[in-house]
C-alpha cells in the first residue's frame, strides 16, 4: 500500500522532512562511511603482502615443477639418441659390412636430424692393424654435405674420441666423449664443443664373455657426433629456459667442463636445485637458477578489487535507508510473481498427460483431479476417496506416505469404459492453504509392462519350442536342489538327444529340422504332463527335471515312457519321411544341495552312453558306468593326447584357399590338424576334439599347432615364402588363457614373421559363449598386426547383432549354408545376407564346404571373395612333416 501523504496541519517543528534536514545532521552518516572506506584500505594492504608472500612461493614452485619436467624430457632425449646409435648398431651386426650407397641409404630412413637437429654426423670407423698397433680410420660418413672432412680421419688422433671408443669395446655399453672441437664444427660457422656416442661392431662368433673377446672381436665403431650445447638446449622445455637458467657441467673428472649455459640474462643467485645425468659412462650435472621472484604488479593484485570493496561497502552504510525501502519492494514483486506462477502451474498442471489428484489428508477424499485424470477415470472423480480409487485402504495410503523410499507402484485402474489398465503411481504429500494434502501422480504403463513381460519370457524361453531356455532350466534346476530335503520325494534330471537329426538338417534343410524339433516338443510334452519341467538346452538337445517321485524306480519309468513314446515317430517333410527317435540319459537326484555342475556333467555322461551303447534307449548314470566310460573312451584319449606332443603324434596338413574375383591371387592355407596313431594312420580331429575339450587338453594342443607353425612359415607350403597368409584355428578354453596373446606377439618376434600373414579363426559358438574375452583377446592379436575370422559363422542365434561388435577381418560362412544353397532358398538368402552386411562392414568372406563349380559360380555372382573345399583342394601334409 502506497504511503499516505503528511497532513501539513499535524507537523511540528521537528519533524521536518529528510531533504530539509542541514548538511551537519548527515555528517554521522558520511564518517561511518569513511571509516568504512579507511578500514577497507588498511585489510588490502594486508592481503597484499600476503598475497606477494604466496606469489613468489608459487613462482619458485613452478620452476622446480618446470625443472623436473625439464630433467625426464632431457632425459628421454638423451635416450632417443642412445636408441639412434643402437639402431646403426644392428645394421652392421645383421649386414655384417656397408658401402657407402648402403650407409647413405640407411641414414636417410633414419633421418636423424628430424629428431635431433644438434647432430652433426653419424661415421663409421673400421679397425686397422698397424706395427704400432690399432687404428680406426674413419670410412663412412653421412651426410657427406659439411663432414667430408671425417673420411680418413683416425680416432687415434683425437684422445677424447678414442678414449669413448676403446671404453665401448671393452664394455659392449654406450660410451659418450669428454666434450672436444669437432673438426667439421670449427672455423667461423664452429658453435663450440661437441661429443660422439659410440658403440662397438663385433664380427661374428661365440657370446663376449670376456674383455678379451671384446677386444679380438672388434672390427670397427659405430658413432654419432652432436653439438653437445644444441643437444642439451633442443633437450629441454622452452617454458624452463623462459623462468630459470639452466647450466649442465660435465663433472665425470675433478675439472669441471661446462656443456651448456642458457644465457636468458635472468639475474641469478645461486642455484635452486642439482640434477646429476649419468649418460654414456659420463656424469653430467644440471643446475637450476630461479629468476627475480618479484611482487605481483598491482594490477594483478587484490588492490584493485580490495579498494572497489571498500568504497562500495562505504556506499553501503551510506544508502542503507535506500536499500530497505527497495527491499520492500522487491518483496512485494516476488510475492506477485509467486502469485502468477502459481496460475501458471495451475494452468500447465491441467495440459500434463499424467493423472494427476489432490485428496484432502483429513478424509481421503478427493479434492482436484487434472483434465486428463477426469478424461481417464471419469468427470464424478472428486469426492471418491483415494484408497477406493487404488484399492487400498487410507491406512494403507499412509504407511506408503510414511516410507519415503517406497517409491512409485504399479497398481490397477479402471477408465471410463470399465476397462482396466495399469499405471505407476507415486504418492506423496505437501501443505496447500494450511491443510495437509495428498497428491497422486500416475502414468499409464500398460504397453510397458506387457512389453517387460514379453522380454522376460524371451529371456527364458525357448523362441522355436516355446520352452523354458538352458538359462531358465539351470536356474531351476539349482533352486530344486537347494530346497530338497533329506528324505523322499526323489528327483531326477534326464538330457535327451534326437537320434540321426544331423540327417534330417543335412537332407531336407534348416526348416524341416526346426519342424521336427517343433513336433517332438510337442510330444514330450504332453507325455510328461505339467508337473514336470521340460527345456531344450539348444540344438537338438532337451533337458527334463523330473520332481515329487516316490521311488528312484519311478524316475526310470518315466524316461521308458518318454522315450516309447517317440519311439517310431514318423516325420514327414516333402515327400520324405523320417524316423525318429531319442536317446535320454538320466541321473538321480537322491540328497540336496548336489552341485549343478555334478548334476549336469554325470546327464551329459548318462546321454552320451545311451548314444554309445546303440541309441533310442534310456541310460541312467552311475559310478560304475563313468568308469567304464572314462576307460573305453574318452579317458583312453585324453592319456593318448597328453603324450602326443612328446611321441610326435600330432600331424599338421594344409587346405588351401581359392578366390573367386578375376583376378588370381596369393596362396592362402588353413592347417588342419590330425592325429597319426600306432599304425601310421592319421585320424581326424572329430575322434579326439571332444576327448580333449572335455578334460582341458586344448590349450597344449593349440599352443603346439601355434609354435610349430609360426616356426616353420616359410615350410608350410611348396610356395615357401610366397605363402601370403596361414590360418590357425583356436579352442574357446585357449582364449581364456590370458598369456596366449602375448605368447603369440612373442613367437612373431622370435621367428620374425610377419604378422600380417598369419590369421586365427575363432568359431562363432565360442565367440557367442565368451564375448567380452574374445573381444578382449581379438584385439590384442589385431593390434599386433594379426588377422582375425571368425568360423562356422551362421550357426549361432543372434550373429548380425553382435557380428559389429567383434574385431574380426575375415567371416567364414558355416558349410551347411554354402552345401545347400542351390537346392534350399534359406541357404541362399543366408549366404546373401551374410555376404552383403560383412561387406559393408569391411570383411572378407570365404565360403566353407564348396563342393563343385556350380557353388562356386553361384558364390561368385554374389560377391564372396574365396572358397574353401575338398572339392577345391585335398588337405596335404605340410612339407616339413613329410616323409
Amino acid at each position: 500500500m502506497p504511503p499516505k501523504p503528511i497532513d501539513e496541519r499535524h507537523r511540528t517543528p521537528h519533524a521536518a522532512a529528510p531533504e530539509a534536514l542541514p548538511l551537519a545532521s548527515r555528517v554521522p552518516g558520511v564518517a561511518w562511511g569513511l571509516l568504512v572506506v579507511g578500514c577497507g584500505i588498511l585489510l588490502t594492504l594486508w592481503l597484499y603482502r600476503v598475497q606477494a608472500r604466496q606469489w613468489q612461493a608459487a613462482r619458485h614452485d613452478a620452476v622446480v615443477a618446470e625443472a623436473e619436467k625439464g630433467l625426464v624430457q632431457l632425459r628421454a632425449k638423451l635416450r632417443s639418441a642412445e636408441l639412434l646409435v643402437r639402431s646403426l648398431q644392428t645394421m652392421f651386426l645383421v649386414a655384417g659390412d656397408m658401402d657407402e650407397h648402403q650407409f647413405a641409404r640407411a641414414y636417410a630412413n633414419l633421418d636423424p636430424r628430424r629428431e635431433f637437429p644438434s647432430l652433426l654426423a653419424v661415421a663409421y670407423s673400421v679397425r686397422v692393424h698397424g706395427h704400432d698397433g690399432d687404428h680406426f680410420p674413419t670410412t663412412l660418413v653421412a651426410p657427406l654435405d659439411g663432414n667430408r672432412k671425417l673420411l680418413g680421419l683416425d680416432v687415434v688422433d683425437q684422445p677424447a674420441n678414442m678414449k669413448a671408443l676403446a671404453e665401448s669395446r671393452d664394455t659392449d655399453h654406450l660410451a659418450v666423449s669428454e666434450p672436444f672441437p669437432l673438426v667439421q664444427d670449427t672455423g667461423s660457422h664452429g658453435r663450440g664443443q661437441g661429443i660422439t656416442l659410440r658403440l662397438p661392431d663385433y664380427g661374428p662368433g661365440a657370446s663376449l664373455d670376456s674383455l678379451a673377446v671384446r677386444r679380438q672381436r672388434l672390427r670397427g665403431s659405430v658413432a654419432v657426433s652432436f653439438r653437445v650445447a644444441d643437444l642439451i638446449r633442443t633437450g629441454l622445455p622452452a617454458q624452463l629456459l623462459q623462468v630459470a637458467g639452466i647450466s649442465v657441467t660435465d663433472v665425470a673428472r675433478a675439472s669441471r667442463v661446462p656443456l651448456f649455459d642458457s644465457g636468458t640474462g635472468v639475474p641469478w643467485t645461486k642455484p635452486s636445485i642439482v640434477y646429476r645425468i649419468a649418460f654414456g659412462g659420463r656424469l653430467w650435472e644440471m643446475a637450476v637458477f630461479p629468476g627475480s621472484t618479484s611482487d605481483p604488479s598491482w594490477s594483478q593484485s587484490v588492490v584493485p578489487p580490495g579498494l572497489l570493496v571498500s568504497v562500495l561497502l562505504g556506499l553501503l552504510v551510506w544508502s542503507l535507508t535506500d536499500t530497505r525501502r527497495r527491499a520492500v519492494q522487491l518483496g512485494w514483486r516476488l510475492g506477485e510473481r509467486y502469485r502468477e506462477s502459481e496460475e501458471r502451474f495451475r494452468t500447465l498442471n491441467e495440459l500434463l498427460p499424467a493423472l494427476v489428484v489432490l485428496a484432502d489428508a483429513a478424509d481421503g477424499r478427493i479434492v482436484y483431479a487434472n483434465q486428463a485424470a477426469r478424461g481417464r477415470l471419469g468427470e464424478g472423480i472428486q469426492g471418491t476417496r483415494l484408497g477406493s480409487l487404488l484399492g487400498m485402504d487410507e491406512s494403507e495410503v499412509e504407511r506408503r506416505l510414511a516410507n519415503p523410499q517406497a517409491g512409485a507402484t504399479e497398481v490397477g485402474l479402471r477408465d471410463t469404459a470399465g476397462g482396466r489398465f495399469w499405471a505407476s503411481v507415486a504418492i506423496s504429500w505437501l501443505m496447500l492453504e494450511g491443510r495437509p494434502q495428498w497428491v497422486m501422480v500416475a502414468s499409464d504403463v500398460t504397453e510397458q509392462r506387457a512389453l517387460t513381460e514379453l522380454l522376460g519370457y524371451q529371456a527364458t524361453h525357448d523362441e522355436l519350442t516355446g520352452l523354458i531356455n538352458r538359462r531358465e532350466f539351470e536356474r531351476r534346476l539349482q533352486r530344486m536342489t537347494q530346497d530338497m530335503g533329506e528324505s523322499p520325494p526323489y528327483a531326477a534330471v534326464l538330457f535327451i538327444d534326437l537320434d540321426q537329426f544331423k540327417l534330417v538338417n543335412d537332407t531336407s534343410g534348416h526348416v524341416a529340422g526346426d519342424q521336427l524339433l517343433l513336433q517332438l516338443a510337442t510330444v514330450m510334452r504332453a507325455r510328461l504332463g505339467e508337473e514336470h519341467v521340460l527345456a531344450r538346452l539348444g540344438g537338438d538337445e532337451f533337458g527334463v527335471i523330473l520332481a515329487g517321485l516316490d521311488t528312484p524306480g519311478r524316475a526310470v519309468e518315466l524316461a521308458e515312457h518318454l522315450r516309447l513314446g517317440l519311439d517310431g515317430f514318423v516325420f514327414v517333410w516333402e515327400a520324405k519321411s523320417y524316423m525318429a527317435s531319442i536317446s535320454v540319459g538320466g541321473v538321480l537326484v537322491d540328497r540336496p544341495g548336489m552341485p549343478l555342475a555334478e548334476l549336469l556333467a554325470a546327464a551329459d555322461t548318462a546321454c552320451y552312453m545311451a548314444k554309445e551303447q546303440g541309441r533310442n534307449r534310456v541310460h541312467f548314470y552311475s559310478e560304475r558306468d563313468e568308469q567304464s566310460a572314462l576307460r573305453r573312451g574318452e579317458m583312453e584319449w585324453a592319456n593318448r593326447l597328453r603324450w602326443a606332443v612328446q611321441e610326435q603324434r600330432f600331424v599338421l596338413t594344409y587346405q588351401e584357399l581359392r578366390a573367386l574375383g578375376a583376378e588370381p591371387s596369393a596362396i592362402h592355407v588353413e592347417l588342419l590338424l590330425r592325429f597319426r596313431n600306432e599304425l601310421g594312420e592319421l585320424v581326424s580331429p572329430g575322434a579326439f576334439i571332444p576327448a580333449a575339450e572335455r578334460y582341458g587338453l586344448m590349450p597344449l594342443i593349440d599352443r603346439w599347432v601355434i609354435e610349430t607353425a609360426l616356426a616353420n612359415v616359410d615350410r608350410l607350403h611348396p610356395a615357401g615364402a610366397a605363402l601370403r597368409m596361414v590360418a590357425v584355428n583356436l579352442s574357446g578354453a585357449s582364449i581364456d588363457d590370458d598369456t596366449l596373446a602375448e605368447r603369440i606377439v612373442e613367437l612373431l618376434r622370435l621367428h620374425q614373421v610377419a604378422p600380417e600373414r598369419v590369421c586365427f579363426e575363432i568359431t562363432e559358438t565360442v565367440a557367442v559363449r565368451q564375448l567380452t574375452d574374445v573381444i578382449r583377446f581379438v584385439t590384442r592379436l589385431r593390434e599386433a598386426g594379426c588377422h582375425v575370422a571368425l568360423d562356422d559363422f551362421g550357426v549361432g542365434m543372434s550373429s548380425f547383432s553382435y557380428l559389429k561388435h567383434l574385431p574380426v577381418d575375415i567371416v567364414k560362412i558355416d558349410g551347411s549354408f554354402i552345401r545347400d544353397m542351390l537346392s534350399d532358398p534359406i541357404s541362399h538368402a543366408m549366404v546373401r545376407a551374410v555376404t552383403d552386411i560383412a561387406h559393408r562392414l569391411g570383411l572378407v568372406v570365404i565360403a566353407e564346404w564348396v563342393m563343385d563349380e556350380a557353388i562356386m559360380g553361384s558364390l561368385r555372382e554374389l560377391g564372396v571373395d574365396m572358397a574353401q573345399g575338398y572339392a577345391l583342394h585335398q588337405p596335404e601334409r605340410v612339407m616339413w612333416q613329410r616323409d
